[in-house]
């Protein structure tokens, strides 16, 4: 089990696909009264599909950092189990989510990579409790 864990707190980043902006660019206030929420979803590929996996959630990650409500979306890939992803997404406020989540992209990208994944995706949701 710590094996396991200390896998998955040390995933290597695949790639910056975001074009992170400045601190003050931020597009989103993140202020005393917001609720921020982070997602984390454990996505498990077949090895033939990792390659045809990153494409597609390059698209996905773009279009979900230009999202209004998003503050981070970001994949990592496991180090030592190239097959082992981790989606961390954080999010203004649970209507920041459900907008995501009614999205055409990302309503497409279950289905399109659904014969792709070696046992069932794991998400959480999760309400940031401090950000200090």
């Amino acid at each position: 089990m710590k094996t396991i864990v200390v896998t998955l707190l040390t995933l290597a980043l695949i790639s910056c696909v975001k074009n992170q902006p400045a601190p003050e660019e931020v597009p989103v206030a993140v202020t005393a009264d917001t609720t921020v929420k982070m997602i984390t979803a454990h996505v498990y590929l077949k090895a033939e599909k990792v390659d045809a996996f990153i494409e597609a959630a390059r698209a996905m990650i773009d279009s979900s950092n230009a999202e209004p409500g998003c503050i981070d979306y970001m994949l990592y890939q496991n180090p030592y189990d190239k097959t082992n992803f981790i989606f961390v997404e954080t999010w203004k406020d649970q209507a920041a989510i459900d907008a995501h989540f009614a999205m055409p992209y990302f309503t497409a990208f279950g289905p399109k990579t659904a014969d792709w994944v070696s046992q069932p995706t794991e998400i959480k949701i999760l309400t940031v409790v401090s950000q200090q």
